[in-house]
């Protein structure tokens, strides 16, 4: 019996061990940027080298395509999210897609992962290409990122889309399982266990019920290849940060403070999200829309990309044509909205359209705009 303890004893000890050497070797893991997409480049810059794809007409095209679309994917996610939907929208715009740090093609550090951080990377990828004034549209997490990045530049960001993030963390919710990946120990072992089915059904929930995920992209396997480039410490620490970021200040509280037109896009399926509290929400801050995608779930532009480029194209056409009042405190038509002269955030002084006194909303301050006053709910 005495051997017997022994022995279970020195395979637990040994157990352990293993899993604290894992633990080690999984949260000291990092990867460089790769491009992973026809087309695809890297950019090298301060805090990371992210991966972007642009198609569409150029900004030398007719009027129509002057208005760049930007498109920021959801958490745990890559641009390839985006692969039905970027085709309609380049049919009339320049859209560009942006691999976000630690994610798809996007280099994989030890660090930096803070949405504010990740904001201020896209604002420096859109300063290199040349883009300004862009309809930024957001995908869960991306829209947080979006959010950032509204507040932290005058000129990037003339309008924002939210694709089904909610507002606070309490709007939103995640099944037990994958709450056991961000333990400690249990987390990193998880993390190089896992086998593909577990990973392909952990997203189901990113989708309306039935909907297979294999239909929803050119490559059947996107979501255990998005999964798979990850790191831990970008899984974990990008979760953790987007946590912190819509906990420090709900997402509708800070998009009152910035005069930038919002449309707010969710499935009616939605199973990470509660689609009516969070558009209650959006639907008070000043000049929002909100639109239902029906019978889509967590992410309708890999759902039903035609409804959700429609609901993007019939705002984004719109651009430069009404300009919003924020809530007191927030600053007036004409400032730049706080952090404006950041690296990576577009600045102030760039003479741009956006900082020419209309808060790159275009023309018809002080809230002329009768239609920027008036929310509206869409069902498409």
């Amino acid at each position: 019996m005495k051997r017997r303890w022994k022995i279970l004893g020195g395979i637990a000890v040994a157990l352990i061990a293993l899993l604290a050497v894992n633990t080690i070797i999984v949260d000291g893991e990092t990867k460089e940027a790769e491009v992973t997409v026809e087309g695809g480049k890297i950019l090298s810059l301060p805090g990371g080298d992210v991966q972007v794809v642009e198609a569409g007409p150029s900004v030398a095209g007719p009027p129509d395509a002057q208005t760049p679309i930007v498109l920021l994917h959801c958490y745990s996610c890559s641009l390839h999210w985006f692969d039905e939907l970027a085709p309609i929208l380049a049919e009339s715009h320049r859209v560009v897609r942006i691999d976000l740090l630690g994610h798809g093609g996007a280099q994989k550090p030890s660090s930096g992962y803070s949405i504010e951080d990740q904001a201020g990377l896209v604002g420096a990828a859109l300063d290199r290409i040349g883009v300004q004034g862009a309809v930024v549209v957001g995908h869960s997490m991306g829209f947080s990122i979006a959010t950032a990045l509204a507040e932290r530049s005058s000129q990037l960001v003339d309008r924002l889309v939210n694709i089904d993030e909610g507002p606070t963390e309490a709007s939103c919710d995640i099944p037990f399982v994958a709450k056991l990946g961000f333990t400690p120990v249990v987390g990193e072992a998880m993390w190089r266990l896992t086998p593909s089915f577990a990973i392909e059904s952990g997203y189901a929930d990113a989708f309306a019920p039935g909907f297979d995920i294999a239909d929803g992209f050119p490559d059947p396997d996107q979501v255990v290849d998005d999964f798979r480039a990850m790191t831990y410490t970008s899984f974990r620490d990008a979760s953790e940060e987007n946590g912190d970021y819509v906990e420090e200040v709900p997402l509708d509280e800070r998009l009152s403070r910035v005069p930038v037109p919002l449309l707010s896009i969710f499935g009616s399926e939605d199973q990470i999200c509660d689609p009516e509290v969070a558009q209650e929400a959006y639907a008070t801050v000043p000049g929002a829309r909100v639109a239902e995608v029906k019978d889509a779930g967590h992410s309708p532009n890999v759902e039903q990309p035609e409804e959700t480029a429609a609901l993007i194209e019939e705002f984004a056409a719109e651009a430069g044509d009404e300009a919003i009042d924020p809530l007191p405190g927030g600053g007036r038509q004409g400032e730049p909205k706080p952090g404006g002269d950041k690296p990576g955030g577009g600045g102030s002084d760039g003479g741009s359209e956006s900082d020419s006194g209309q808060s790159g909303r275009g023309a018809g301050g002080g809230g002329g705009h009768e239609e920027s006053q008036k929310k509206r709910r869409v069902e498409r």
